[in-house]
């Protein structure tokens, strides 16, 4: 078995009610970044059943924290390429207005 690490992993789900998906970052203790997304998703479905119209949308991707997590700790990073400017970059992926926070 592999030495074990932190791992942020991002799941994506879907509120139909609500009319909203949400991205959740939940941390794992694991071997390998498939067994931390194997660790998420059981526990993504637990997540679904407590709550009614919520769907796993089946998309989750890790990401290996260097050492355990504390303050200011990096628990999850994506990076993305784009020609885009900063502002219409944010305007489009994270910041459309649509968002619900808290």
């Amino acid at each position: 078995m592999d030495e074990r690490s932190w791992y942020g992993v991002r799941c994506v789900f879907r509120h139909r009610e609500l009319g909203v998906y949400e991205e959740r970052v939940t941390l794992w203790t694991a071997g390998s970044p498939d067994e931390a997304i194997g660790c998420a998703e059981a526990e993504a479905g637990e997540y679904c059943a407590a709550l009614e119209e919520t769907e796993y949308t089946g998309f989750a991707e890790a990401f290996r924290m260097d050492g355990a997590p504390g303050e200011g700790a990096e628990v999850f990073s994506l990076m993305r390429e784009s020609d885009l400017p900063s502002r219409a970059y944010v305007g489009t992926f994270y910041a459309t207005g649509l968002e619900r926070t808290g």
